[in-house]
């Protein structure tokens, strides 16, 4: 009895240990989707009055686990009845993140200024008009957030699922509900923080002394780190979609480590052979990116849509 105990624990603990490495290597390839589902979300509550913003974090965090308690199933039955379909599955939302990332950077390079700020003022004057419903609008936004999440959370459960399709049963099932829950807490915890962060300031502000210039540089900070995570989100679309397609395809993957080889021999040889992979990486998902968007223009062009999103 007390042996198989011991073997019972032992086993445990083997488990274990392979669900904590593998949720560290879950957890940094999804990191690239992260910065961009804080951005995005946090983006969501623009317009939402202040006493709303939360409640309405709250309405989107529990639409995210929804999303999650669908997407987990589904990704242990693909692994367990289709594991063929892990790869494509794979490469699909890579090259999702590289036509979302080139359609951020198209919009912001093929859209006027004065465009994105009619349409500011148009949603501020809805907001602040008697006769608009503002339920009915807090309702939509909320629908529109858990949307996106879906699709954000499906990126992050493929890019999981390829990390532990080797792995047991057991092990693909806690890595995955690990990771879901980990990544929705982590990402509506910090945007309930971010929507917040010019609250916080204010208050401060109003306290005097050190604490007042720390609130004043929290209301300075505040746009600017939503800027940030918007760009640090576009980059890690690139990084993380592009090396996704590079290593679904061993030519290019075998191709990008032999260019990383060759750097070695330059002066400073391993901080350009670290480097290297991930600029590649970048310039692969760039170009997938530019390709996806285009079909999809030409696609919408041919069925009549409008090519603009």
């Amino acid at each position: 009895m007390a042996s198989s105990l011991l073997a019972l624990l032992d086993d445990i603990a083997s488990i274990l240990d392979d669900v904590s490495v593998l949720s560290k290597v879950a957890a940094k390839k999804t990191a690239g989707v992260l910065g961009d589902d804080l951005a995005l979300n946090a983006q969501q509550v623009t317009g939402v009055k202040a006493d709303r913003e939360l409640p309405v974090v709250w309405a989107v965090a529990k639409g995210s686990m929804l999303n999650k308690a669908i997407l987990v199933p589904a990704a242990l039955a693909i692994s367990a009845f289709a594991p063929w379909a892990v790869t494509p599955l794979l490469m699909l939302g890579g090259a999702f993140l590289c036509y979302e990332g080139f359609e951020k950077l198209a919009h912001k390079f093929l859209h006027r200024p004065e465009e994105d700020a009619a349409h500011a003022a148009q949603h501020k004057q809805a907001v602040a008009d008697p006769g608009v419903d503002l339920v009915v609008l807090e309702k939509d936004k909320i629908k529109g957030a858990v949307r996106t999440d879906f699709i954000l959370s499906a990126e992050i459960i493929a890019i999981t699922l390829g990390t532990v399709q080797q792995s047991p049963f057991l092990t693909q099932l806690v890595v995955l509900a690990g990771i879901a829950v980990v990544m929705t807490i982590g990402v509506y915890g910090l945007v309930a923080g971010i929507v917040r962060l010019d609250d916080a300031g204010l208050h401060l502000s109003r306290l005097g002394g050190a604490r007042a210039a720390l609130g004043r540089a929290i209301l300075a900070a505040a746009p600017w780190l939503m800027k940030g995570l918007s760009v640090v989100g576009t980059a890690a679309m690139f990084l993380v979609g592009g090396g996704i397609l590079t290593h679904g395809v061993s030519v290019l993957h075998h191709g990008i480590e032999e260019m990383a080889h060759a750097t070695a021999i330059w002066p400073g040889g391993p901080f350009w052979e670290a480097i290297t992979p991930a600029l590649a990486n970048a310039g692969v998902g760039i170009v997938a990116g530019g390709v996806v968007l285009a079909a999809v223009t030409l696609v919408k062009k041919l069925r009549g849509q409008p090519a603009s999103s």
